[in-house]
């Protein structure tokens, strides 16, 4: 018999064996009933025989085997076999677990009443291979995307909801201040709780733009006339208060205006400082240089200090990245978790600029940014008349 048909005929055993599999992956299978258990692998079995059954060009099979089978207006029954084994606490390598347990299962049934192969049945052999790599391709890109999801929703309602008691602290702990009659240690301590709290509301910032880049179609920008020389002076000056042992210079020419959200560029230069004051050796001056040219303007910030490592520089802009492997030995991570970095690229990004980087000893860590002076004709964002915002 050949194989499409055997699927068919067999049906019954097969999904009896998938779900004496799938109880085995405890805990997550326990409190699911049989019927939860084995939902849509009639699906799963159904798509497998048409697959086998039906014409393929070379073209088509190149296609299937990368992953890249057509996409459906509805889910598949791959995706929703994958939706279900998420929501009932299946790991991603439980779900892998299973296709490999259907395919060793089926083809173990099939062979042991195939007397001999023929050519017909190894060609089908290779077919359900075929659909079974599709499927499990499909269910695992799908689980990987609904989990992302979860993640981002589930970070964006923690970092929303962070934001009212934080503010409640700081506020405290600034009346506390002002109401006086403190003693030097109970005001320092004070102090160091509107500083905790100040980092604690930037990194919820930080975050809720981790969630917006994330789940939206991108960062969020409001474009009005400004002045990049003005944005870029203000964060210097700002990042000369903070460090005042530091030495920042600044250097401008060309014309400097365009339309650009005048506070997320200022987040942007304000993260390139900041890592550059942290990563910067702090007797070497950091440069930085703000350049019009033609219909785009390019600013870049450089520090000298321990180089990015070649093989990390291709990932600086990921969000979520690791520091250095040697940061435990005493050394400085040679970037941190990459919250600033990532959201710095996406703020250039919705403005259609470019961000990039270089490191080396010699020349010191750069980046540069190339943004564009005005909007592009399709850009949806919104505009607003000239200094309607200031820059925070």
């Amino acid at each position: 018999m050949r194989l499409a048909p055997f699927i068919s005929a067999n049906m019954p055993k097969i999904i009896a064996e998938w779900e004496n599999f799938a109880l085995t992956l405890v805990p997550a299978a326990c409190h699911m009933s049989p019927l939860a258990l084995r939902n849509h692998i009639r699906g799963l079995l159904d798509f497998i025989i048409t697959d086998i059954k039906s014409d393929q060009s070379d073209s088509e099979q190149r296609t299937k085997s990368r992953g890249e089978s057509p996409i459906l207006l509805k889910h598949s029954a791959a995706e929703i076999h994958a939706s279900i084994r998420l929501a009932g606490g299946f790991t991603m390598d439980q779900m892998v677990a299973e296709y490999r347990t259907l395919r060793a299962s089926i083809i173990q049934l099939w062979e042991e009443q195939l007397p001999e192969k023929s050519k017909g049945d190894l060609l089908d052999l290779i077919r359900f291979n075929e659909a079974i790599d599709q499927q499990m391709t499909e269910s695992i890109r799908h689980y990987t995307q609904k989990l992302d999801h979860s993640r981002g929703i589930f970070l964006g309602i923690l970092s929303h909801d962070l934001r009212n008691p934080l503010g409640a602290v700081r506020m405290s702990a600034e009346l506390a201040l002002q109401m006086g009659g403190l003693n030097v240690r109970q005001s320092m301590l004070m102090s160091q709780v509107v500083e905790s709290t100040d980092r604690a509301t930037e990194i919820v910032g930080h975050l809720l733009d981790l969630t917006r880049a994330r789940l939206g179609s991108g960062m969020p920008i409001v474009r009005e006339l400004t002045n990049m020389e003005y944005i870029a002076r203000v964060i210097v000056e700002e990042m000369r208060t903070m460090y005042p042992d530091r030495i920042i210079n600044i250097e401008v020419s060309g014309n400097t205006e365009g339309e650009w959200d005048k506070p997320r560029m200022g987040q942007v230069l304000s993260n390139l400082l900041g890592n550059a004051v942290q990563y910067g050796f702090k007797d070497v001056p950091i440069s930085v240089t703000v350049k019009g040219d033609g219909d785009a303007v390019e600013l870049s910030v450089q520090n000298h200090g321990i180089p990015i490592a070649p093989e990390l520089v291709g990932h600086v802009f990921d969000s979520l990245t690791r520091g250095s492997e040697h940061e435990d030995e005493g050394q400085p991570a040679l970037f941190n978790l990459g919250l600033g970095l990532y959201i710095s690229k996406e703020i250039v990004t919705s403005h259609h600029g470019i961000i990039s980087v270089t490191s080396n000893e010699k020349e010191g860590t750069t980046f540069t940014i190339r943004i564009p002076r005005l909007a592009s004709t399709d850009d949806e964002t919104i505009h607003l008349k000239a200094h309607a915002t200031p820059l925070y």
